[in-house]
């Protein structure tokens, strides 16, 4: 159970690095310049952790999946980019992709 929360961290850690990188303005700014390198940092290290228990595919597949949806959603909100119909039926496949992933696979580390 815990990589699973390994992987949420992982994935929450990406997005707050991502979200911070639009903000660092090009690395010109320091506190969002620091919270990209920490949030990539952490991202990548319970990424890691993730990956003794479940497969590097599985965790990679769930974790881009994931973070494209929510880095979307935080430009979204935050940031005042538009999503028209086709990106966010697009999005919704990747969530369909990560729920069939997790009910229906087989593959080891569920």
């Amino acid at each position: 159970m815990k990589q699973w929360l390994f992987l949420g961290t992982a994935i929450v850690s990406e997005v707050i690095a991502t979200s911070a990188m639009k903000s660092s303005e090009g690395f010109t700014k320091l506190i969002p310049s620091l919270i990209v390198v920490v949030g990539y940092v952490a991202a990548f290290y319970f990424l890691s952790l993730t990956l003794k228990t479940i497969p590097v595919g599985i965790a990679y597949a769930i974790w881009a999946g994931l973070g494209i949806v929510l880095i979307a959603a935080v430009g979204w909100m935050v940031f005042g980019q538009k999503l028209d119909l086709p990106a966010m039926l697009g999005m919704g496949l990747i969530l369909l992709g990560v729920f069939v992933i997790n009910v229906f696979s087989k593959t080891g580390g569920h």
